[in-house]
């Protein structure tokens, strides 16, 4: 499937910003058998003063960019064709959960995918044990295989938890969202990136691109789809990385865009940054995501 892709990101500030500089990550990766960037562009305005481009840890590629001058309003402009395969279904050779820390330890690397950096506390997700025990209570059976594992509690996540752009913020804890059983893909996913590391399972956050198709006879409105998060999980040596989506309760397809890979949304935040003003700031977001063929 090809797709054009454009975001644009706007932040609109009480008084005027100056000094403001800017990592961003918002360009689709291009991966073996998965996924192609053909082409993309970045764009801020007002222009910046200085711009350099560097790969991160986890090979992301990213643009650093400082605006010296006072201005009131920062916008942020992506474009991209990507060319996305198709993913075959990968038959369950994943081990029971017993066997997976011999597979992990068999895992002498320390890559940006290896296992061993997605098992322990990462910036933003540290142990919590009323989302251990949920896991737990989740996987009661010691017959599943990790894949079936990471299926179940991904099922079960996207069943407790309802759909709410009003009741989080990026800021909102992993706990705090569990407990309100209620927030937006990032939660679900950092939730279940929780549960299955309280596991022992090694689990990631994927941000990235969703399509999203209009109800039957309503044509589909202009910015109207968003930038996703998903997980992945590591089910042992055979299968590798599995991706999964607790928002829909599904397997990453060919709807799902990467953009980044990351421990917890620290890792992969489309923008982070600095800048001198004082009060507080609107943002708008719209991102279309378009196929061609």
């Amino acid at each position: 499937m090809l797709y054009d892709l454009s975001l644009h990101m706007g932040y609109i500030y009480d008084t005027p910003a100056s000094n403001a500089r800017h990592v961003m990550r918002v360009l689709p990766l291009s991966l073996p058998d998965r996924q192609r960037l053909i082409a993309g562009s970045l764009t801020v305005s007002p222009a910046p003063n200085e711009q350099s481009h560097f790969t991160d840890f986890f090979r992301h590629p990213a643009t650093s960019v400082l605006v010296r001058s006072s201005h009131d309003k920062l916008d942020i402009r992506m474009h991209a064709r990507v060319q996305v395969e198709s993913q075959s279904i990968s038959a369950d050779f994943s081990p029971v959960l017993a066997k997976l820390p011999d597979d992990v330890a068999n895992v002498w690397s320390i890559a940006p995918d290896s296992p061993h950096h997605f098992l322990g506390p990462s910036p933003r997700l540290t142990e919590t044990r009323e989302i251990a025990d949920y896991a737990r209570r989740v996987v009661s059976s010691r017959s599943l295989t990790v894949m079936q594992i990471a299926q179940a509690v991904c099922a079960r996540i996207h069943k407790d938890f309802a759909y709410d752009t009003e009741a989080t913020t990026v800021d909102t804890t992993p706990l705090e969202a569990f407990q309100l059983k209620r927030g937006v893909c990032q939660d679900f996913v950092h939730v279940m990136i929780l549960a299955l590391r309280s596991l022992g399972i090694p689990a990631g956050y994927v941000s990235g691109f969703l399509r999203t198709i209009p109800p039957p006879g309503k044509e589909r409105l202009e910015g109207a789809d968003a930038m996703h998060a998903w997980v992945r999980a590591w089910c042992g040596e055979t299968v590798g990385w599995v991706e999964l989506d607790p928002t829909n309760n599904i397997p990453a397809g060919m709807d799902h865009i990467v953009v980044a890979y990351g421990r917890d949304y620290s890792d992969v935040a489309p923008v982070i940054g600095v800048l001198k003003s004082y009060g507080g700031h609107k943002t708008v977001q719209a991102v279309d995501v378009v196929p061609i063929k």
